[in-house]
C-alpha cells in the first residue's frame, strides 16, 4: 500500500477532505471506450482479458490516458471468486455472466485452496500497475462482497430479485452458512494478496443488496462485510475500505456503523439530504449520479453535478457514478463531467 501524500483520493478515504472532490468512474475502463473494444477483440473471452496481465493493464489505464481521473481501478470481474472456487463461469456476449448453479449436493465442488494460486495473474496485474501509475493517483483493488456473489452461484446469472439466492437461504440455512463463509475467507485472502501488490485502497461491491428485508440484510450484507474487514484488518492494519451496498437505502447507517468500511458508496436512488442526515457529518460519501444523465449529458447532468458536489461539500466526498458508466455513454460526456468536477 503507498504513501497517502499527494494521492488526494487515498487521503479522502481516509477522511482528509479536498479543496475539491477526487473523482473516479465505476467500470470506467469498459465497452464505452472504443480502444477497450478494440483490446477485448484480441482476447479470447472476457476471462482471458481478466487473466492476462499485459491486457488487463492495458484497460486498466485506457481511461486515464483520456481522462484525468484521480485513480486507476484493477481490471477484474468480482466473478473471478467463483471461477477460482472451482464452479463453471462463462460470459456469453450479450447474457452476461452464466455459471452452473450450486446446490446442497454441489457445494463441496468448491476449493477454496486453489483460489490464490488461480488469481496470481490478477496480482501481477497490480503490481505492474502500482509500478506504471502516476505518483498522485489512487490504485483501487476491488472483490465482490459474500452476498452479491453468492447470488451468480446460486441463480446461474444476474436476477432482477435474486429470487433463487433469497429463497436458497431461507430454505437451506445451514449450506447457505457454509457458502457464506467460504467468501469471507476467500475474499480475505484475496484482498490481502491485492494489497501486497499493490492497492492502495480496496471497494467491496455488494451490488445486489437492494431486495432484503432489514433481518436478511443484516445477516447476509453487514455481518460478511464487517467479518472480511475485520479480518483483512488483522493482515493489513488500517486497510482503507470503500463499502458499496447498492440499494441499502435506510439500512446505511446500520451498515456504516457495524462494519467499520472508512466510506461509503451511495447509489443514484439515495437523497442527498438523506444521506447528510442519515451519517455522521464527518464521514465520507463516494457518488452519486446517475449514469443515464451522463448519457444524456448537457446542463441537467451538469446541474445534477454541481449539486453532488454542493451537497456533499462539508464531508470527505468522492465523485462518481451512483452505479456503473454504461456502454452507450458518449466519450465527450464523461470529459466534460471530469472537467467539471476537477475545475467548477
Amino acid at each position: 500500500m503507498s504513501a497517502v501524500a499527494d494521492k488526494p483520493l487515498l487521503a479522502t478515504v481516509l477522511g482528509q477532505r479536498q479543496s475539491r472532490p477526487p473523482i473516479w468512474i465505476m467500470r470506467q475502463a469498459g465497452r464505452y471506450l472504443p480502444e477497450y473494444r478494440e483490446t477485448r477483440a484480441r482476447s479470447k473471452g472476457f476471462l482471458d482479458l481478466c487473466y492476462t496481465p499485459d491486457l488487463a493493464v492495458e484497460v486498466s489505464l485506457q481511461p486515464l490516458a483520456r481522462f484525468d481521473l484521480d485513480a486507476a481501478i484493477l481490471f477484474s470481474d468480482i466473478l473471478v471468486i467463483p471461477d477460482a472456487l472451482g464452479q463453471s463461469v462463462r460470459f456469453a456476449e450479450g447474457e452476461g455472466p452464466l455459471l452452473e448453479p450450486l446446490s446442497v449436493e454441489t457445494l463441496g465442488i468448491l476449493r477454496p485452496e486453489r483460489v490464490l494460486d488461480h488469481l496470481a495473474p490478477v496480482f501481477e496485474t497490480l503490481v505492474r500497475l502500482r509500478r506504471t501509475l502516476d505518483g498522485s493517483k489512487t490504485l483501487i483493488g476491488f472483490c465482490g462482497s459474500p452476498w452479491t456473489v453468492a447470488t451468480y452461484m446460486l441463480g446461474g446469472k444476474g436476477s432482477p430479485d435474486q429470487a433463487a439466492a433469497r429463497l436458497f437461504a431461507l430454505k437451506h440455512p445451514q449450506a447457505f452458512a457454509q457458502l457464506m463463509d467460504i467468501l469471507v475467507d476467500v475474499s480475505v485472502d484475496y484482498l490481502e494478496a491485492q494489497f501486497i501488490a499493490g492497492a492502495d485502497v480496496v471497494q467491496l461491491f455488494e451490488s445486489w443488496a437492494l431486495n432484503l428485508d432489514e433481518v436478511a440484510f443484516a445477516r447476509h450484507v453487514i455481518e460478511p462485510n464487517r467479518r472480511i474487514i475485520v479480518g483483512l484488518r488483522q493482515r493489513i492494519p488500517n486497510a482503507p475500505i470503500i463499502g458499496f451496498p447498492r440499494g441499502a437505502a435506510g439500512m446505511v447507517r446500520s451498515y456504516v456503523d457495524a462494519t467499520g468500511v472508512n466510506m461509503v458508496g451511495l447509489d443514484y436512488a439515495t437523497p442527498l439530504s438523506f444521506a447528510n442526515g442519515a451519517l455522521p457529518a464527518d464521514f465520507g460519501v463516494q457518488g452519486n449520479l446517475d449514469p443515464l444523465r451522463l448519457v444524456v449529458g448537457g446542463e441537467q447532468m451538469e446541474q445534477r453535478a454541481r449539486e453532488i458536489i454542493d451537497g456533499f461539500a462539508g464531508r470527505p466526498h468522492v465523485f462518481n457514478l451512483g452505479h456503473g458508466i454504461v456502454p452507450q455513454t458518449p466519450i465527450e460526456n464523461v470529459a466534460r463531467l471530469v472537467d467539471l468536477v476537477k475545475k467548477g
